[in-house]
């Protein structure tokens, strides 16, 4: 079948209603996306449209094959970097709502719809003593894109709490369900990496301990005065992000840069002494430690510069655009590269 000619509209952002048999949802054309990444492009879609509920997902999906087009699903766009004009789809979840059962047993079961803001649903359950995620207090993202990458810090990650998901497979053309070991987790890495774009995922449910009890292990944390409690672990890791992290409200970033680099022991052993802590794979060396030993910090291209405060963190000074963005992350990795031969990874994905 022959896609439809898309005529440009005399206006940016026109709501499409005139073709009911493509797609019964609003459809805007040259879909806004500057105010919804965290980064700060400015940026607009071919096509775009808010989902709230799964069926829009399927008719997304559907709309996107019949324009022979990409289709996107975003949440906050945290670890994103669009390019000023994405020709796709793109559809920002928007899907809300979340629940509690917590029947006797030896967990609690949260389940929370994929466009609920995460820092926010932790945050609630903490204040109504249910723990198990203050650790990941503070992640900017949805409920939905915390699976993807398989969102860490303070000594624990997702897949610790991790029971299941709903999700939309695009192959299938259909809802399905996928627990814990369907979604191959690692380190910042699931299935959802594996076959991007082939499963849009609608709903977590987390099983969170019961009696809870505290994750000390990251440094930051195992001096806490006694008694711990959810809420007090939380203000602790809010504290330490805001000392180390910048508010990507005020200076735009999409939060840690590069993956953290996994090298053998045999790697480790011909590099200068440094940060290195023992995993299944091998040693996870410090991507910021590297940078930051590369004297990277304050580097700037265009508007797009490594924070002076955290090396592993890139910032928007006001006008970024993603070839300045890209050229700075190569950089990055072609001076780490040369110096201590780690080849470091970029962490966010990169549209269009």
């Amino acid at each position: 079948m022959s896609s439809p000619k898309l005529n440009p509209p005399t206006s940016h952002g026109r709501t499409r209603t005139d073709e009911p048999s493509i797609i019964p949802m609003r459809l805007t054309e040259y879909f806004d996306l500057s105010h919804r990444n965290s980064f700060g492009f400015s940026s607009r879609a071919r096509y775009g449209a808010e989902v709230t509920r799964a069926e829009d997902i399927r008719d997304l999906a559907r709309l996107s094959k019949r324009l022979n087009l990409p289709l996107h699903l975003l949440g906050s766009a945290s670890n994103c970097l669009l390019p000023d004009r994405l020709h796709a789809v793109v559809g920002v979840m928007a899907i809300k709502g979340w629940s509690v059962d917590d029947s006797p047993g030896d967990h609690v079961r949260v389940t929370a719809q994929a466009g609920e803001d995460w820092s926010d649903l932790v945050a609630r359950l903490t204040a109504r003593d249910i723990g198990g995620l203050e650790n990941l207090a503070g992640i900017p993202g949805t409920v939905g894109a915390a699976p993807v990458q398989n969102i860490g810090a303070y000594g624990m990650e997702l897949s610790d709490v991790f029971e299941s998901l709903q999700a939309y497979d695009r192959r299938a053309d259909s809802m399905i369900t996928l627990g814990k070991a369907d979604c191959r987790f690692g380190y910042r890495h699931s299935l959802f990496k594996d076959a991007p774009g082939r499963y849009l995922i609608t709903q977590v449910t987390l099983r969170l301990p019961r009696p809870w009890h505290p994750v000390l292990s990251y440094v930051g944390l195992r001096d806490l005065p006694a008694p711990q409690t959810p809420e007090t672990i939380l203000e602790a890791v809010l504290a330490q992000r805001a000392a180390k992290l910048p508010d990507w409200r005020v200076l735009g970033n999409v939060g840690s840069f590069f993956h953290n680099p996994i090298v053998t022991q045999e790697t480790l052993r011909s590099l200068p002494e440094m940060p290195a802590h023992p995993t299944p794979d091998g040693v996870k060396l410090s991507a910021a430690w590297l940078i930051d030993h590369c004297g990277l910090k304050g580097l700037r291209i265009g508007d797009a510069g490594i924070h002076t405060g955290h090396a592993l963190i890139i910032v928007n000074h006001g006008r970024a655009t993603l070839p300045e963005v890209q050229a700075l992350a190569d950089q990055v990795i072609r001076r780490v590269r040369a110096k201590f031969g780690v080849t470091l990874v970029p962490e966010p994905v990169t549209l269009g």
